[in-house]
Parts: C-alpha cells; structure tokens; sequence
C-alpha cells in the first residue's frame, strides 16, 4: 500500500487493540489503516502516535461541526474531547476512539477506530460514541475528514519536528495536574499528575514526592 491511501473496512470479525485486546467492531463504526514510509530525513518513528491523534481529534470536530442538526451543545461537545496518552481520544471522560501502530520494516502501519454509531456497553471502563450526542457521520465521510488532517499532521510533523505536534497533543490533552495511574509492562502501577511530554513524546508523571517520572510505555488511566 503506498502513502498517502486508506483501507478501510465496514466491519471487522477480528478487530484488535493494544496488547491484542478485542476490539468490537460492528457496522457503522470507522476502522481504517494507513501506511507511513519512513524517510531517513523523519523524527523518530514513535512521534507518529501524536500525529495521529492530533489528526484524530481534529477530524472528529471537524464533523461534528459539519453535522446537519447538531446537538444543542455544540461547540461545547468539541470542547469535551480529550486525548490520553498514548493512544486514546476521549469524550465527556469515556474512549471514542483508539490508534494502534505497528511498525513494518521501514513504514509503519497506523490503525484506528472510532465509535461513530455504536458502542460496546459491557467494559470495565467507560465507553462512548458520537450517536450519544446526536447524529453520527457516515464512516465514508469520516474517512475523508480523517485522511485530510492526518496528512495536514504528517507534513508538520516531516517540517516543523516532533516539538511542534508535541505543543498541539498537549494543547488537545487533559489539563496538566489530571491525577493519572500508569500500568506499566513490567506490571509496576505508577500514581501521579499529568506534567506533560518529554521531548521524544513520553508521559510525564508528576509524583507526591516531587519527583517526575517519564512513561514510555504502558497503559494510562484517569483517576
């Protein structure tokens, strides 16, 4: 698949997450794929998670404000999106959305779904869809919003350097001093306040005691 193009699918019998996690996947929702060639001239591979995300965010304002009968909340429902690191976009505080990234040699894979119709009711943690607030797009329509910013995100990214995606992550992220828990590989818990991005784009912790500790990899859950 070369750069630039999407696959996406109506729905999926084996959708996934991170860590091989079941991802529910039933008609009307968007799950598409797209490829990034890696340019040696590129940041670091990982800053792709906050590309896409930005992208993501922005793509979903884009269509709620694109909606033919909007909800009466308007642009305060664009105001309650929030992305949680690494991966996740959020809603009112429950997930809408997830990336997955894959690397495959010199590209790497980035997946994504979004709950636009449907949502699963069954998890042990807090999920949504755009159909909750009012009329969901078409995941066709999704598709073409989502490609437009990823690609606008892609060519900051490649110009401007992680620093600039960075800033914008953090400006569509929960406000500094959330209270956050890291479940990290290793199957340590790490309780603290969101403090930021490093700069190759890792979670700072801001602890009790003081001290900052910088997440690279785990699952990350609002308290």
């Amino acid at each position: 698949m070369d750069e630039g193009f999407w696959l996406r699918a109506e729905r999926q019998t084996a959708g996934r997450g991170r860590q091989g996690r079941a991802w529910v996947s039933p008609p009307g929702n968007f799950y598409g794929s797209t490829l990034v060639r890696l340019r040696p001239s590129d940041p670091a591979a990982p800053g792709l998670a906050l590309v896409a995300g930005v992208a993501l965010f922005e793509a979903v304002a884009m269509v709620a404000r694109a909606r033919p009968n909007p909800s009466p909340e308007g642009e305060g429902l664009i105001q309650r999106l929030q992305l949680k690191w690494p991966n996740d976009l959020l809603l009112c505080g429950a997930k809408l959305a997830g990336i997955l990234l894959e690397r495959a040699g010199d590209a790497v894979v980035v997946g994504i779904g979004v709950n636009l119709a449907h949502h699963p009711h069954d998890l042990d943690r807090p999920v949504t869809s755009l159909a909750a607030y009012g009329p969901p797009p078409k995941p066709g329509a999704f598709a073409e919003a989502l490609a437009t910013q990823f690609a606008a995100w892609l060519a900051r990214w490649r110009g401007e350097g992680l620093a600039a995606i960075a800033a914008a992550w953090e400006a569509r992220a929960h406000p500094p001093g959330t209270p956050l828990i890291a479940a990290l590989p290793d199957g340590r818990r790490v309780e603290g306040v969101f403090a930021g991005l490093n700069p190759d784009g890792a979670l700072i912790l801001g602890l009790a005691d003081g001290h900052r500790h910088a997440i690279h990899a785990g699952d990350v859950f609002l308290i």
